[in-house]
């Protein structure tokens, strides 16, 4: 009789699957990556804040959309969603500029006495072109002749010197237009001279710039003229 074999128990190797993934369907193209937020969804606001970090670097002749872009961290035509031209970018970042300035000067020129207020007019938009040179530069530059072709900056302009016409108009309501405009050529002849280094080797001896201002401020306001 012949020994039955045992039955073997030895089991077949595991056939194995590929981890791959398949290859897509004609057709169909896998998701590609998810698109760049604007930063917190408001495009517009990035850009002027991109904007003023690039006019501050590279000064208004060296300010580009595609720089602006680069430093929001966005694609090189996302500008123009908002912004037709650079002119038009530049526009927006003066207007800023000007409402900025216009709530420095309501903020701290609040005294009581009209003379001390327009005090401090003068001195808030000295220091306030001082600290921003480049955007100071802007807001007065060749943009501001055309402020006709972008109605938020001439509102803006207007709004500004406003403040300061009013506080003129409250310390002399007969001369209050004039001596707004003499308040106004000081500050912006002074700042522009601070900041272009004019007084910098005068054979005097010169106080910081915040008492040069205050103290050449009160010779406008009191009339003397310095021979």
């Amino acid at each position: 009789m012949k020994p039955v074999k045992a039955a073997s128990t030895a089991r077949k190797p595991a056939i194995k699957t590929s981890k791959t993934a398949l290859p897509a369907k004609a057709g169909k193209q896998a998701p590609g990556p998810e698109p760049k937020p604007y930063h917190h969804g408001n495009l517009r606001e990035s850009l002027l804040e991109a904007a003023d970090t690039v006019l501050a670097r590279e000064g208004a002749l060296g300010i580009t959309l595609r720089e602006v872009a680069k430093e929001a961290g966005v694609s090189h035509a996302a500008p123009y969603h908002h912004f037709a031209s650079l002119d038009d970018m530049l526009a927006a970042v003066a207007e800023r500029g000007f409402l900025r300035l216009r709530e420095a000067m309501a903020e701290r020129a609040q005294a009581v006495d009209t003379g001390e207020r327009l005090l401090q007019i003068a001195e808030i938009y000295v220091s306030s072109a001082r600290a921003n040179p480049a955007q100071f530069r802007l807001m007065f530059g060749p943009l501001l002749a055309r402020k006709t072709e972008f109605p938020p900056l001439k509102v803006a302009a207007e709004s500004a010197f406003g403040l300061v016409h009013a506080a003129a108009r409250a310390h002399d309501a007969k001369n209050g237009s004039e001596l707004a405009l003499v308040c106004w050529s000081f500050a912006h002849g002074l700042s522009n001279l601070l900041i272009d280094g004019a007084f910098d080797g005068l054979p005097m001896e010169l106080p910081a710039a915040n008492v040069l201002t205050r103290q050449l401020a009160q010779r406008v306001l009191m009339g003397v003229v310095v021979a």
